[in-house]
């Protein structure tokens, strides 16, 4: 048995009021907790010490996390005590403390490690949106789970959010439970039977009718609306919903007696899956809609009053959808002594009488059989569903093939590079054709000279496409990161031709010369002398005169008489980042140029510009197609120097697809970030908000874009963007802040302002 002797390099950080907390609460610990159980609550204790917000929290936290573990498992422990990490910039300590110890009402009422895991971001969520409610909250938590599931208290907690943002009294009394409005939305929250309140009950009425135990948790994926809610059964778990209404004036005990029941029917009958691939939406319907008959009728011929309590939920309409006819069919099996004139109900009543009922395989061949007599009616798979409330969603009786999606059935094979000997690749078929997703790529394992001493491989040679790189996405609705969510795919650019950029050059001279004399004014100046200094390297002569001067004088002497001798050399480095999105290629208004061709003309001239200057920097460009392609292309690098090929690539630049910005921004704060400078400067430069095929939010792209600039900022980038759309001052500040952006309304003068406002940025 693990002992307090066995933790003496943590407990010695404890002082000497927690220590005696611990000495009381270890006789229970140690029942609760495995030895790792021990370690990551002890860790805890010391990481909110560490926190410096008092020590009554890790007080508090020593009493709570064994209550906490024995409802919920030691697992809960990490996650807990890292959200409470988080909350430690965010809110007092006092309000920690009071999340610690409101834990085990959540705990108990709740019983679900899930739930408490949603729970807490539920705080997390609204300590960002209403962070003074959350005190109040807390302190009538217990009146609150009493009666709300934790789907009702998030709307309850995000009307009063939103309700009483800005006014903080009222806000104040509305989670504290004192006004008449937070009192009409927790009734009208209010649910009529709770699962943990029924859960043991439900448990031994189930092993009273099949003799065995079934694992059962309680649900609350549905946060915005309890319609529709419907159990399922997964990982041997049967997933009840948190709560039910009565329904039709049956009690909801009654509801949660059926849903219990029907699911272990499905449970205890279902001896093989049915397969699932190459079906439509329709036939699994109806697949599904016989087999709850199916399972049904075993458990009635067993315990024939389960009929009685199923009966009570079916209440056939007749509308003309195709979710009526489902209940109709579902009553005519359900009850064979109830009177019908529905000709599909009648003739699938006919056909159960002959059927073998111990195979599933006879729900799949009439479930077949009943698609085809209704593919000529309109289906949609969200809107038929059956009416029944008790019956789960069937997934427990479906098997599909399994997909690798480490793999990917829709990604191109791995490319594979081989090393072969010299005649391998001289006798070897050159396919001219070929381009970066070739299936292989061969490599000669010498080098091969031609005849003016360069090898092949330089001449010709491709290095190997970067491997893709994974980044966070930030939700704002959930106030977290989405792990892994993005996608960067590294691509070459095209290659166009240099003398278009030249062109440019050539075309620009005269504002090239304009800015001569500002660029030279920006190089390093060597050593210079700072003057009017109180504490210096040396003494300023003529500040010492003019000092005594004013002694003599009578006057207050300037202290100011010493002055110090610095060495000024630029040390920056600048990524630029270009948006290459379709919108891109619209024209100008009035002129005959795209985006793309102006953008193109001020990164060339900016370039340099800034190459005049001697600065480190790069220019990259993006675009997506959905989170999983998020394309980035590099123009020139910071090690590159500024010559054909950096202008051959940009001649090559065209827009396509959408804006992705967030992934990018995260991107190239990771290249800026290998690069050894005194100041880092991103320049972002864009002509619309961040948009991609696959968020229908708009807010949500620009919530992920703030996070990423918030990040990169954080690696101690100064993010700047420049933005081309007008309209653009609706949300650029909200992204980059109120003074790192500019927004330029005539598109024409970008050439001309972008290398002046890089003179600003660097100064």
């Amino acid at each position: 048995m693990a002992t307090l002797a066995d933790f003496a390099d943590l407990t010695a950080e404890l002082d000497e009021a927690q220590r005696a907390i611990l000495d009381q609460c270890w006789p229970d610990a140690i029942r609760v907790l495995s030895p790792r159980g021990l370690d990551n609550w002890l860790k805890g204790a010391v990481a909110l010490g560490h926190m410096g917000r008092g020590d009554h929290i890790v007080r508090t936290w020593i009493e709570v996390v064994p209550t906490l573990a024995r409802d919920l498992g030691e697992d809960i422990i990490p996650d807990f005590a890292q959200t409470l990490l988080g909350f430690a910039s965010r809110t007092s300590g006092a309000v920690i403390e009071r999340v610690i110890a409101t834990a085990p009402v959540a705990s108990r009422r709740l019983s679900d490690p899930d739930l408490f895991r949603a729970y807490l971001q539920l705080l997390n969520q609204l300590l960002a949106q209403a962070p003074r409610g959350l005190r109040p909250m807390l302190e009538h938590l217990e009146d609150l789970l009493d009666v709300l599931t934790l789907g009702g208290l998030r709307r309850w907690a995000n009307w009063g959010a939103q309700a009483h943002r800005t006014n903080f009294e009222e806000l104040t009394r509305y989670f504290g439970l004192e006004s008449a409005e937070s009192q009409a939305v927790l009734q009208k929250e209010r649910k009529g039977t709770l699962f943990v309140d029924i859960h043991r009950r439900i448990g031994m009425y189930l092993r009273a009718l099949w003799g065995r135990d079934f694992l059962m948790r309680p649900t609350a994926g549905d946060f915005e609306s309890r319609e529709g809610a419907r159990p399922f059964i997964a990982d041997w778990f049967l997933h009840l919903p948190d709560a039910y209404d009565d329904w039709n004036g049956v009690a909801g005990l009654d509801l949660y007696r059926a849903a219990a029941a029907h699911a272990a029917a499905h449970v205890v009958a279902t001896t093989a899956a049915i397969q699932g691939d190459g079906l439509n939406a329709l036939q699994q319907a109806c697949i599904g809609l016989i087999e709850d008959a199916r399972v049904e009728m075993l458990a009635i011929a067993r315990f024939p009053r389960l009929r009685d309590l199923w009966r009570q939920f079916h209440a056939p309409t007749d509308d003309g959808s195709m979710g009526a006819q489902f209940d109709r069919i579902a009553l005519a099996l359900l009850d064979p002594d109830w009177p019908t004139e529905d000709p599909l109900a009648l003739w699938v009543r006919e056909r159960i009488p002959g059927a073998e009922l111990s195979d599933s395989s006879m729900s799949r061949d009439l479930g077949l059989e009943l698609a085809h007599r209704l593919r000529d009616r309109p289906y949609s798979a969200y809107r038929d569903v059956q009416g029944a409330p008790y019956r789960d969603d069937n997934r427990y009786v479906w098997e599909f093939e399994e997909i690798d999606w480490d793999k990917g059935f829709a990604q191109a094979p791995e490319q594979v590079r081989k090393y072969v000997s010299l005649m391998e690749m001289v006798n070897e078929v050159e396919v001219e054709t070929a381009g970066e997703d070739a299936q292989e790529i061969w490599v000669a394992e010498n080098e091969l000279f031609d005849d003016d001493g360069i090898s092949f491989n330089e001449k010709e040679g491709k290095e190997p496409v970067a491997a893709p790189v994974f980044y966070d996405e930030f939700d704002y609705q959930i106030q977290m990161n989405r792990p892994a969510w993005a996608t960067v795919l590294e691509k070459r650019p095209r290659l166009g031709d240099p003398s278009e950029i030249d062109a440019i050059l050539a075309e620009n001279r005269k504002l090239t010369q304009r800015m001569r004399h500002l660029l030279d004014a920006m190089q390093p100046q060597g050593v210079q002398r700072i003057r009017k200094l109180e504490d210096g390297d040396e003494i300023d002569i003529n500040a010492a005169l003019q000092a005594m001067v004013d002694i003599r004088m009578g006057q207050q002497p300037d202290p100011r008489v010493m002055m110090r001798s610095v060495r000024k050399v630029r040390d920056i480095a600048v990524m630029t980042l270009l948006d290459l999105s379709e919108s891109t290629n619209d024209p100008v208004a009035g002129q005959d140029q795209t985006v793309l061709d102006l953008t193109r003309s001020a990164t060339v001239l900016l370039a340099e510009a800034i190459h005049k200057v001697g600065d480190a920097f790069a220019l990259h460009g993006f675009c997506s197609d959905g989170r999983h392609n998020v394309f980035y292309q590099r123009y020139k690098d910071f090690d590159q120097p500024w010559g054909e090929m950096p202008k051959a690539r940009l001649a090559g630049m065209r827009g396509q697809l959408s804006t992705r910005m967030g992934a990018a921004i995260r991107h190239a704060g990771a290249h800026l970030n290998r690069v050894a400078a005194n100041k880092k400067l991103m320049l972002v430069i864009t002509d619309g908000a961040p948009a991609d095929i696959d968020a229908r939010d708009p807010q949500y792209l620009r919530q992920d874009a703030r996070a990423a600039v918030q990040e990169v900022a954080r690696m101690g980038v100064i993010p700047f963007c420049l933005t081309l759309d007008p309209r653009a001052d609706q949300y650029v500040a909200q992204i980059f802040g109120q003074r790192n952006y500019l927004v330029l309304e005539n598109v024409e003068r970008l050439p001309e302002r972008l290398p002046m406002l890089y003179a600003g940025l660097t100064r």
